[in-house]
């Protein structure tokens, strides 16, 4: 089943909590894991940020509110235990639990009143309908933003000279770590004309492998044929590896060609993915702003 939102989580964290003993925050979030039946592939999903775990992340927001209503307390680091409240709401044999819910709970209301709640009102507004964590929300805006930088980035690329294009190919190459320093790359990149093969750059720093690159500005799809001359032109220079870029997109065909083909290793990227790497490698892009996300150093707080 999906990854149950965090308002979904809250109930069930107030049961798993219902014995009234402390627990440990981890054996809680085991707890609700195999309640929902999730697979290891569920539990082991990550927010876009790669900096934690959804499922964990989700029954962690699910005990921040239910701790700011006075449902549950931590007893101490990493350990959480059900108040007297808490034990009186299950008692009610509730459905479900939402932050609307918790606005009956006067320490939930002092809570939502504070300056410090303003942000979380936006992001959670009083009938539950957003469904993400706070995390969730920003990244998801985040990953917003960059596809729309991505499109306008790419509409710039496919204005571009083809020459402009190809150095644009280098140079991301490069910032992805391959062909060691830009002087080296621009050295063993060249337009070669033999058959489709725009280029040339080492693997890596010290040139035990080469790369062979297609760059292509297209606008109309590149399917089977393409590749397989391609493919071809590998053969001819007794290469392996080859990475063909278009500014267009590619057909199934074409992908299922490159998948199916176990003697060389071919990487398709059309111009969304290009677009993609460009701003993840910095290439064409630069800094607007800076949000820095901060968590708790529990180590800071051990007593020694």
């Amino acid at each position: 089943m999906a990854i149950p939102d965090f308002q979904t989580l809250m109930l069930p964290t107030l049961k798993a909590l219902g014995d009234g003993n402390e627990h440990p925050f981890k054996d809680v979030v085991e707890i609700l894991a195999t309640e929902f039946k999730l697979t290891q592939e569920e539990l082991s999903e990550m927010l876009p940020s790669r900096r934690a775990r959804t499922f964990y992340n989700r029954v962690a927001w699910a005990k921040f509110y239910l701790k700011k209503a006075g449902l549950v307390s931590q007893t101490k680091r990493s350990y959480l235990s059900i108040t007297k409240l808490g034990l009186e709401t299950i008692k009610s044999e509730l459905n479900s639990i939402s932050v609307k819910f918790l606005e009956q709970f006067p320490d939930y209301i002092k809570f939502k009143e504070s300056d410090s709640a303003e942000a979380l009102n936006q992001a959670h507004p009083s009938d539950g309908v957003i469904k993400n964590t706070p995390e969730e929300v920003l990244e998801e805006n985040y990953t917003k933003l960059n596809s729309a930088l991505a499109i306008d980035l790419l509409d710039i690329v496919k204005s571009s000279s083809p020459t402009f294009f190809e150095r644009l190919v280098v140079n991301l190459l490069v910032s992805m770590g391959y062909g060691g320093t830009l002087a080296n790359a621009a050295r063993v990149t060249k337009r070669s004309g033999d058959e489709g093969i725009d280029g040339v750059i080492d693997e890596d720093r010290l040139g035990l492998d080469s790369i062979y690159i297609q760059a292509k500005r297209w606008e109309g799809v590149v399917g089977r044929p393409e590749i397989q001359k391609f493919v071809g032109a590998l053969s001819g220079q007794r290469a392996t590896k080859g990475v063909f870029i278009t500014t267009s997109d590619f057909t199934k065909e074409a992908l299922d060609f490159v998948k199916n083909n176990n003697h060389y290793k071919v990487v398709l990227i059309n111009g969304f993915t290009l677009a993609k790497l460009m701003i993840e490698n910095n290439v064409g892009v630069s800094v607007a702003t800076t949000y820095e996300v901060k968590s708790i150093d529990s180590d800071f707080f051990v007593d020694e």
